[in-house]
């Protein structure tokens, strides 16, 4: 497969459609749209060779026995869904100052320590090259409302149990799920 013309379509405030015309082994051609945080993709290389856009945080409660949560309305499902809390890296921040300063923000917790990165990912590989990094650590403090009047968080502390019982039925983002499936069989 080989990309022939990246063209820019519509550029908006946070992401930016682009349409991708590639060839196949047979020669025909075809259209991939796709969506991305860069706004000034031309080529290949500007396409893949980018730095994490966001961070993720898996935080566990200092004894290990919890893990946090983040119930968020989410518009594009256009409903409620728990997910890890995470967020952009804004310029200028390193993944570990975004993790710091997205917790603050969604939970109002303290980063105490961060005991693993888990490498880059791809939030949505189906349709965005947006990139993320997982952080994963410790966390302690009385949890408050999000300081953000432009999303709706509920954040949480959930046991193992807890998170057996929401898998049953609540929605998920994809790799929350997967993670939250793993560690709540512990």
């Amino acid at each position: 497969m080989e990309i022939r013309k990246i063209e820019k379509r519509e550029e908006g405030k946070f992401i930016t459609r682009y349409n991708l015309t590639y060839q196949l082994q047979d020669g025909s051609a075809k259209v991939y749209e796709m969506i991305s945080r860069d706004s000034q993709i031309r080529d290949f290389e500007d396409l893949h060779d980018r730095k994490p856009d966001a961070v993720v945080l898996i935080m566990h409660s200092p004894d290990g026995k919890r893990i946090l949560l983040n119930r968020e309305f989410r518009l594009a499902p256009g409903e409620w869904v728990y997910n890890f809390p995470a967020g952009l890296i804004d310029p200028g921040e390193n993944p570990e100052q975004a993790a710091e300063r997205e917790l603050r923000e969604e939970t109002g917790l303290k980063l105490v320590e961060i005991t693993d990165h888990i490498g880059e990912s791809y939030s949505a590989v189906g349709f965005s090259n947006e990139k993320n990094v997982c952080v994963v650590g410790v966390a302690e403090g009385e949890i408050q409302a999000s300081d953000s009047d432009a999303e709706e968080i509920e954040a949480g502390w959930y046991t193992r149990e807890e998170v057996r019982k929401l898998l049953q039925n609540a929605r998920f983002a994809a790799r929350t799920q997967a993670y939250c499936y793993l560690w709540s069989k512990e």
